[in-house]
C-alpha cells in the first residue's frame, strides 16, 4: 500500500517578502506551512478550507481532532467570526495584539472549516504580535489556524530547527525568523458571557498571567481544573461531537431506517472520500455528520475507516460520537 503521506522536500526560508509570498502560495494551494509567532512557531493552513485544516493533523501525526487556534489579523476580523460578550471586548482590546486567545460563540456564518473547531459552536482567536505572522495573514487575506509546528507530543517549537527536527519531510516550508520571544504557547481564556456579573476562566496557562487578566477586568479569573466532571474545553469528554442520532459504526451496508456514510469501496447515501483518501475523510467528517443528523432517516451507520496515519484521529472521533 502506498505511503499516505510520503515525504516532501522541506525549504527554510530567512523572514523576508520572498519567504511570506512563497509560504501565502503554498497556503493558497492548500498546504500548511512553519512560521515563528512570539509564542512559539506555528503550523499555518486556511481556516476556512477543511483539507487544509486536515493536513496540519496529518503532518503533526495528532492522534485526535482538538479543537485548533485561529489566528486573525485584528479585533474587528475577529468579530466577525464570533460573539464578544464585554469581558472578552475588554480582554481583547487589553492584550492583542498578544499571546491570549479567546473562546468564544462561533458566528453562525463565520465560514471557518468544521474541522477547525472540531465541530463545535465555540472558535478559539488569537490576534497575533509577531511581525512574520501578521505578514502571512495579510499576503493570504484568509485566517489561519496555526497550532505549534511540532510532530505531535513532540516538545513545541521556538526556533525552526526544533520544526525541522520533527516535521521534516511533512511540510514543504518553514519560515525561519529566529527565536521566539515568549517561548510558550498563548494563554487560552473563556469568557462567561451572559452570567450576572460576567468573568472569565483559563483555559491554560500561558505568558499573560491571571493577576493580568484579573487586573484588566477587575475581577478575579477562575482557572480550570484538570477532573474530567469539570472539563469543558473542546474535544476532552468521552461522548462528543454526537448527532442527535444513534450512530452505528463499521458498517458494511445500511440497515432500513439507517444513513449511511460510505468511505472507500463502500457506498452510501454520502461518503467521506470515494477514493479512501484519509486526509479527505478528515476534512469531510463533521459536514457528512451534520448532514446524516438533518436527513430524513432515523439512524446513522458509518463504513469502517481504517486507523493508519490520520485514521486514528477520524476513529478517535467517531467513537466520542457513537458514545451514548
Amino acid at each position: 500500500m502506498a505511503d499516505p503521506n510520503p515525504p516532501v522536500e522541506t525549504a527554510t526560508l530567512p523572514y523576508g517578502m520572498a519567504a511570506i509570498a512563497a509560504a501565502a502560495r503554498v497556503i493558497a494551494a492548500g498546504g500548511c506551512v512553519a512560521v515563528a509567532t512570539e509564542t512559539v512557531y506555528g503550523l499555518a493552513a486556511d481556516a476556512t478550507d477543511s483539507r487544509a485544516v486536515a493536513g496540519i493533523y496529518a503532518a503533526k501525526g495528532r492522534p485526535s481532532f482538538n479543537p485548533l487556534i485561529v489566528h486573525v489579523p485584528d479585533l474587528a476580523t475577529a468579530e466577525r467570526l464570533a460573539v464578544f460578550d464585554p469581558d472578552a471586548l475588554t480582554l481583547a482590546e487589553a492584550f492583542w495584539p498578544g499571546p491570549l486567545t479567546l473562546v468564544l460563540p462561533l458566528r453562525h456564518d463565520a465560514g471557518l472549516a468544521s474541522l477547525v473547531t472540531a465541530g463545535l459552536d465555540t472558535v478559539a482567536l488569537r490576534v497575533p504580535a509577531h511581525r512574520a505572522m501578521r505578514a502571512l495573514l495579510a499576503a493570504t487575506g484568509v485566517p489561519l489556524a496555526a497550532p505549534s509546528a511540532n510532530a505531535s507530543n513532540a516538545i513545541s517549537p521556538t526556533r525552526s530547527e526544533h520544526v525541522l527536527a520533527t516535521l521534516r519531510g511533512r511540510i514543504p516550508l518553514v519560515i525561519d525568523d529566529g527565536a521566539t520571544a515568549a517561548g510558550l504557547e498563548s494563554t487560552i481564556v473563556a469568557t462567561i458571557g451572559g452570567q450576572a456579573g460576567g468573568g472569565a476562566t483559563i483555559l491554560r496557562e500561558g505568558p499573560i498571567t491571571a493577576d493580568a487578566l484579573s487586573a484588566i477586568l477587575s475581577k478575579p479569573i477562575a482557572t480550570r481544573t484538570a477532573s474530567p466532571a469539570a472539563i469543558s474545553a473542546p474535544g476532552q469528554l468521552a461522548s462528543h461531537y454526537a448527532p442527535n442520532k444513534p450512530l452505528r459504526l463499521n458498517a458494511i451496508e445500511p440497515r432500513a431506517d439507517e444513513w449511511l456514510i460510505g468511505f472507500g469501496e463502500i457506498a452510501g447515501d454520502d461518503t467521506l472520500s470515494a477514493t479512501g483518501d484519509l486526509v479527505e475523510a478528515a476534512a469531510a467528517l463533521f459536514e457528512a455528520l451534520h448532514r446524516a443528523d438533518a436527513s430524513d432517516r432515523q439512524r446513522i451507520a458509518l463504513a469502517p475507516v481504517p486507523t493508519t496515519g490520520i485514521g486514528a484521529a477520524i476513529n478517535d472521533r467517531i467513537a466520542r460520537a457513537a458514545h451514548r
